[in-house]
């Protein structure tokens, strides 16, 4: 039997994702977990169409059938991080949470919050959807945050998956299994053979070796793709939501704009913008603003700077405006990415030139939401978006 905590728990974060007063569902704590959803689902805008929805429905049952035990077990967690190796989320197969992702986040909270490190290592599936559903979704203080690092991303063979049927799917999930243990196994005996090339050194010649300029490259390309990869990681990059309390024109550059923003800490930072030919200070000013705060702070024409405002324009750069953010994003709150988590770099190091080699691939798609590689920019109020479709972002 469920716990009338458990319960208010489902019924707090159903009814902040669907809008309603919590208050009103106190009585019903009593009845069982299938028929408290059906009343909340009931009392919503499109209510009947999801009180019937089967695969609603086995979320539901899921979740009670984990509530039916004192505790949640590892087990039952370990099924869940199998069905999210090839999902976003519960539901849709998008990147929208769904009443499915509420009521069943609310139930493992706990669990996986009391997990130990090496119990939340096997469950890399269900970290990375856990910190995507508290990063989307705000629920207060009832929720804690919890703290994910180095979480596996979705394996980019079955982004596209289609389920043919429950025996594909199965085969599926433990195919992709398997698919992880090699892989580990494969990259923990490079790094063994790494190792053992190291230590022979030049004792015993390769009568295998390639001309002069080979052996010193054999490993290289390996290394450097891994490198490359964790150089256009956008989790190197801190976007926060920011407000922007003043703006200014330059003293001495009639391109640039000054701003004087809010991003939640003690003092606002300043930042030198080059949007003085395509809107007014008071056009900025009070504006909700995405920018970039971990960039190494530096003078623009002796005005001090603190950080870079994206921006999305269009092909001949003839129009050109700061991202919009939705209204209800927390100011300061980070910006995420599906499938990229990561702790940002303190400060940006220009000599690596990370910048340069992210911002290619920030864009806004064909409904105008600023993506990166195609993954929206997240917040807790939705994504951030422009008027500008299919524009590049810097």
């Amino acid at each position: 039997m469920a716990s009338v905590i458990a319960k208010q728990n489902i019924v707090f974060a159903l009814c902040k994702y669907l809008s309603l007063d919590p208050n009103e569902f106190s009585s019903d704590l009593g009845s069982d977990v299938k028929s408290l959803c059906a009343r909340i689902l009931s009392s919503s805008g499109n209510g009947d169409l999801q009180v019937n929805n089967k695969e609603l429905l086995k979320w539901i049952e899921f979740a009670e059938s984990l509530l039916e035990n004192s505790s949640v077990t590892l087990e039952s967690l370990g099924k869940l991080n199998e069905e999210l190796i090839t999902k976003s989320v519960l539901m849709g197969g998008g990147l929208k949470p769904s009443e499915a992702d509420m009521i069943v986040f609310s139930v493992v909270h706990s669990a996986v919050n009391d997990l130990s490190s090496s119990d939340k290592a096997k469950l890399p599936h269900l970290l990375r959807w856990i910190d995507y559903i508290q990063n989307k979704e705000y629920f207060g203080e009832l929720f804690k945050k919890i703290l994910v690092e180095n979480v596996q991303c979705i394996p980019s063979a079955l982004k596209s998956t289609r389920k043919v049927d429950d025996s594909n799917a199965k085969k599926t999930v433990q195919e992709t299994k398997e698919a992880i243990n090699k892989e580990a196994d494969s990259k923990a005996k490079k790094i063994a053979d790494a190792e053992k090339v190291e230590a022979a050194g030049q004792a015993t010649p390769d009568k295998r070796k390639l001309p002069e300029k080979e052996p010193g490259k054999a490993r290289q390309p390996e290394k450097e793709v891994e490198k490359k990869d964790e150089e256009l990681s956008v989790s190197l990059l801190k976007i926060q939501i920011g407000h922007i309390r003043k703006a200014w024109k330059h003293p001495s550059a009639d391109s640039l704009l000054v701003e004087e923003i809010d991003i939640g800490e003690a003092k606002c930072r300043q930042v030198v913008s080059g949007l003085a030919k395509y809107c007014t200070p008071d056009q900025l000013k009070n504006r909700r603003v995405v920018l970039i705060t971990n960039v190494k702070p530096g003078k623009l024409r002796d005005v001090m700077s603190e950080g870079l405002v994206l921006c999305a324009s269009n092909q001949d750069h003839s129009i050109v405006e700061p991202l919009i953010a939705p209204d209800e994003a927390k100011i300061g709150e980070c910006v995420t990415f599906s499938g990229h988590v990561g702790r940002p770099e303190e400060i940006l190091n220009p000599k690596k030139k990370q910048l340069d080699k992210i911002t290619p691939h920030l864009f806004t798609n064909d409904k105008g939401v600023a993506t990166f590689k195609n993954i929206p920019f997240m917040t807790s109020a939705g994504p951030c978006t422009s008027s500008i479709p299919n524009a590049t972002v810097k």
